[in-house]
């Protein structure tokens, strides 16, 4: 038994010895060369060799007659870092980084204190950067491990400098650690980090940090290539181009965690007829009555002890509504792009006047029943302020760029507004500048709505992404729900503490099949809880 088992061992230790001795030549070694280096008899490495290709570890390169690590070698790499779902979101987007700059690109993790490769999309010039597969390298010296470490939370960060050893390469790598930490800090404020000759001279990088959904840094991608083509000048430029790429990465990635429970997918339909385009729900202020609004079959609809049915039809699309107090009574205003009406329980409609001159793109009805407003701008973009008891706006900002929702938080005092263009999540407080809170990638759909849970999450729809997406008020995404329809167009939760959620859509974009696999499309949907 013991020698059975003993002669069982040395053949495993041999053919890893193999793998071991392939996997340290980039250009693969012949049988004879491997005999010679091993120090084994030709007939011993010839059957490990057949054993070995024929498990897919190792493969026979027929021009050149040198044996290379097989696939199954790289497909076990990626298994062993439960990370599929990384390496495939990430390969179109290397591709397209490579076919902007023609250089190479790669994505990698942290294994320990070091980086190591899962992904490569070589360059298209002779003379470019080629480094292995599976290759590990240091943190502190290269783009990729800098953007990692920037990502990182501040001890784990703390920490892993502090235990790393800071071993110069080239005369341009960082050793000490207080510089280390202000380029971090520099990294993490703009979104890239780069690698200046750190680790080979001659070689520039310049990468970004991949996060998930939650905010967890899984890796980071990078372009690479000779530093007479890549300037400093130029890795600047790239700079923003790579983190783009990054975060459209992280955003098709796989949630950290399971949502929490009671906060699943399941949407229920409410019964009535479905809407080209729904938009703009609005809850009365006794929250038993819900208003909504078709934008582009112009009605509005009342839905009232679990009825939904058409309260008006209306002459031209619908941009907004507004809950307002007339006489003592609740009513509703129905603003389109160039003037607003209320709407009484009966259907009938008198005009709001006056009222704005400029075309309307948004509306909400802020603190005090005050009523904020965009316009548009002549040139482009958006002003944006309150409506004056003349109908003029007092304007408040400037934007470049149009804005499709305004909802006003009462928890923060400040406005918010999507720009579908951009993908922008942008928040206005009064007497401040304009910030934007977070940037969705447009290969995750188009932000459509807003509302706000009772712990401070701010919610938008993704139109032609299936879903929606939670942020932290920080502008970190924390959750993404999958709807069983693929154009979600806005939101707002049930006032009466519950959690559940309500959800517009439409169908007026989408083709016969896509309908055929999501039949509830224009419908108004309920959600279960949806706060953490």
């Amino acid at each position: 038994m013991s020698s059975a088992t003993g002669e069982g061992t040395g053949s495993l230790e041999k053919a890893l010895d193999v793998l071991d001795a392939i996997g340290a030549a980039p250009n693969g070694l012949s049988q004879n060369a491997l005999a010679e280096h091993l120090s084994l008899p030709r007939a011993t490495v010839y059957r490990l060799l057949a054993t070995l290709v024929a498990r897919g570890l190792v493969r026979r390169d027929p021009l050149r007659k040198v044996y290379c690590l097989g696939f199954r070698c790289f497909e076990m790499a990626r298994q062993a870092y439960a990370m599929p779902d990384l390496v495939a979101a990430a390969t179109l987007e290397l591709r397209a980084l490579r076919d902007l700059t023609g250089e190479t690109t790669y994505l990698a993790t942290l294994d320990g204190r070091e980086v190591i490769s899962l992904e490569r999309c070589d360059g298209v010039h002779r003379l470019r950067s080629e480094a292995m597969l599976g290759q590990r390298k240091p943190v502190h010296c290269t783009s990729l491990g800098k953007a990692i470490l920037s990502a990182m939370p501040d001890d784990a960060r703390d920490t892993m400098v502090r235990e790393a050893v800071l071993k110069p390469l080239t005369a341009s790598t960082i050793t000490d650690r207080r510089r280390l930490h202000a380029e971090l800090r520099i990294a993490r404020a703009r979104g890239y980090a780069i690698d200046d000759e750190e680790i080979a001279l001659g070689v520039r990088c310049v990468g970004a940090p991949v996060l998930s959904p939650s905010g967890h840094v899984r890796g980071a991608i990078s372009v690479a290539g000779p530093a007479f083509r890549l300037t400093r000048a130029r890795l600047e430029l790239l700079g923003p181009e790579v983190a783009q790429a990054a975060r459209r990465i992280g955003a098709q990635l796989l949630p950290d965690h399971k949502p929490a429970e009671g906060g699943g997918s399941t949407a229920v339909a409410v019964p009535g007829p479905w809407a080209f385009h729904g938009a703009h729900p609005i809850w009365s202020a006794d929250g038993k009555r819900m208003w909504w609004a078709d934008v582009l079959a112009p009605s509005i609809r009342l839905w009232s002890n679990g009825l939904d049915h058409e309260l008006a039809v209306m002459e031209a699309p619908v941009i907004g509504l507004l809950r307002r107090i007339h006489s003592g009574v609740e009513e509703l205003v129905v603003v389109s792009e160039n003037y607003a009406q209320r709407l009484q329980a009966n259907g009938d409609r008198t005009p709001v006047t006056p009222w704005l001159a400029q075309p309307v793109l948004a509306v909400c009805e802020g603190e005090g029943h005050a009523v904020w407003a965009a316009v548009a701008l002549p040139e482009s973009g958006a002003a944006i302020g309150l409506v004056r008891q003349d109908g003029k706006l007092d304007v408040h900002w400037r934007i470049g760029e149009a804005v499709q929702r305004l909802v006003w938080n009462p928890r923060d005092r400040s406005l918010y507004a999507t720009a579908q263009q951009t993908g922008a999540l942008l928040t206005l407080t009064p007497g401040h500048n304009v910030r934007r809170l977070a940037s969705v990638p447009h290969g995750s759909g188009q932000v459509s709505g807003l509302a706000f849970d009772r712990d401070g999450g701010i919610w938008t729809a993704l139109c032609d992404g299936w879903s929606l997406m939670r942020f932290t008020s920080d502008g970190h995404v924390d959750r993404v729900i999958g709807l069983p329809v693929p154009c979600p167009t806005d939101l707002a939760f049930v006032p009466d503490g519950s959690g559940q959620l309500v959800v517009t859509s439409a169908r007026d974009t989408l083709t016969l099949d896509t309908l055929a696999n999501a039949p509830l499309s224009g419908r108004l949907l309920v959600l279960a809880a949806m706060t953490p």
